[in-house]
């Protein structure tokens, strides 16, 4: 069931697709017979999501009246050094504001298996980063515009993990 990951861009043009992304991907919706986990991952994410926008003095997101989401893409890396080259999710303002990343890697270490998420903060010019190893049972928040351009280190082995995205 999975395809190799696709660029979000209007150019066309990108050369070889795995210079830049290696995984493969499905997207899932929660409600296949096969997919009961993710379903129910998929609904506890939205409480959080829900809850958080609704709070009273809840920073920026506040400002959002998320209304939406994507399906759950479920990507696998599959290992050789398989990466995604430093990127933004939503370039071209499409209405995706927050990301959300669940990893499903157990007993994962970084420093044998790579695949480290590089985030680099709006403003950080490079010299600082968030380093978010894709750890079993890790949740992961961040904007999803040019606020937070990310990478995808390298990984050695296979690596999991389902991202939803927040309108």
């Amino acid at each position: 069931v999975f395809r190799d990951g696709q660029l979000v861009s209007s150019t066309g043009r990108h050369g070889d697709l795995k210079t830049i992304r290696g995984d493969q991907i499905a997207w899932i919706d929660g409600r296949e017979k096969s997919c009961k986990n993710i379903g129910h991952l998929i609904s506890q994410v939205d409480l959080v999501i829900m809850r958080a926008n609704k709070m009273v003095n809840n920073g920026k997101i506040g400002q959002y009246n998320i209304n939406g989401r994507t399906k759950a893409m479920v990507a696998c890396y599959p290992g050789s050094g398989s990466h995604y080259v430093k990127h933004v999710d939503n370039p071209n303002r499409d209405g995706r504001c927050i990301t959300a990343i669940y990893y499903l890697n157990l007993q994962w270490d970084v420093k044998r298996s790579g695949g480290l998420l590089r985030i680099f903060p709006e403003g950080s010019r490079g010299d600082k980063v968030a380093d978010i190893e894709p750890i079993f049972d890790r949740l992961l928040f961040f904007w999803s515009d040019r606020r937070n351009p990310h990478e995808v280190q390298p990984a050695y082995h296979t690596r999991y993990a389902i991202t939803l995205w927040f309108f």
